[in-house]
């Protein structure tokens, strides 16, 4: 669902829109999503309206998502700032501290519907500011004809599959893809065992998140002033297996093995259940610098959007690999005891 419709932003850049024109688009479905659910009751307790409200919101955040990438892109190439996308996710993970710290303190001390609220007048402060920003700020070029237009579509068009078929751009493309969607993904079972067989207070894992951005905005740093030099091979090389690694952590988790070296599972969970998270998140950010650096001149954007739109993707099929191996291993509510042979195969698939 998140492919098709953030695959749709690659024709954001071919007509050279700004991100002025994609929040007036996607902000008033994030409203409407959030606004409904905190308004009305049956809206955040019936589930089909649940489903179909959080759909409604991720359909805007999924389209702002990717076009965030490929403004980036533009704006970082159009005045020669390389590695701008180090500081984009820099910025995402303060406000990712931010956001978690926030909606921790709204669930311990406010019902629901308060928070819903206040999501939904963040994103209307989003939407007011993003209206009263003048397009031409951006540095974009405009093109008013509409013969101009469509011409610029088709040569765009043609310009990024001439750029998608090139072997430096495609490979790099195809691994980052790869590398998510051949990796079932349990954190879903796992935040599960988590929350009804130990009984772990929601705020803890909330608060695990909040350390997952702290470390997310430490290693965006590091690469920022340390490794972007780096060849790249090695670093995503060590990057996947640390990936690999981490995965065990859960593993550790299940089997209690850190009961046995004296560490509760709050503190476990505390410091390292989004770990693995965060160095597949982390993992993205050197191809997403060299795709921008590499890419022909006028369809950096477009080569973005399409990674972003590809990512987005791979985490659905991973997501689904997921509850796939969840159903195989005999994984429910109240049987998880093949949950540890489960995180055991993510980590040999991360391996590999």
């Amino acid at each position: 669902f998140q492919w098709w419709l953030s695959l749709s932003t690659v024709f954001y850049q071919m007509f050279f829109t700004s991100e002025v024109v994609v929040e007036f688009l996607t902000s008033p479905l994030e409203v409407l999503a959030w606004g409904s659910m905190a308004t009305f009751q049956g809206a955040r307790e019936v589930l089909p309206s649940l489903m179909a409200f959080a759909m409604l919101s991720n359909l805007g955040a999924s389209i702002t998502e990717v076009a965030k990438d490929a403004l980036v892109a533009e704006y970082g190439l159009r005045y020669r700032i390389n590695g701008l996308q180090s500081y984009a996710l820099m910025a995402s993970a303060a406000g990712g501290v931010l956001g978690n710290l926030l909606g921790g303190y709204l669930l311990l001390r406010t019902p629901p519907k308060i928070s819903f609220l206040v999501f939904a007048a963040l994103l209307s402060l989003q939407l007011v500011v993003s209206l009263s920003s003048k397009e031409e700020s951006f540095g974009l070029p405009r093109i008013t004809e509409t013969s101009s237009v469509l011409k610029s579509v088709k040569q765009q068009l043609s310009n990024f599959m001439e750029a998608i078929q090139a072997d430096e751009i495609s490979q790099p493309l195809i691994w980052a893809v790869a590398s998510i969607s051949m990796v079932p993904l349990l954190s879903g079972s796992v935040f599960c065992y988590q929350t009804q067989v130990l009984n772990l207070d929601p705020s803890v894992i909330g608060m695990s998140k909040v350390i997952g951005q702290l470390m997310l905005l430490g290693l965006t740093v590091v690469y920022d002033r340390y490794l972007k030099t780096l060849p790249m091979r090695p670093l995503i090389q060590i990057v996947q297996l640390l990936y690999a690694l981490s995965i065990l952590l859960d593993y550790i988790l299940l089997k209690q093995i850190n009961i046995g070296v004296g560490i509760s599972n709050e503190v476990f969970v505390l410091c390292f259940s989004s770990l693995a998270e965060i160095l597949a998140q982390f993992k993205i950010l050197p191809f997403a610098v060299r795709l921008a650096n590499m890419c022909p001149q006028g369809c950096e954007g477009s080569v973005t959007s399409f990674l972003a739109s590809a990512l987005c993707l791979s985490q659905i099929v991973s997501a689904f690999l997921g509850v796939g191996l969840a159903n195989l291993m005999g994984v429910t509510s109240s049987n998880y005891s093949n949950l540890s042979s489960g995180i055991l195969i993510q980590s040999l698939a991360a391996l590999v």
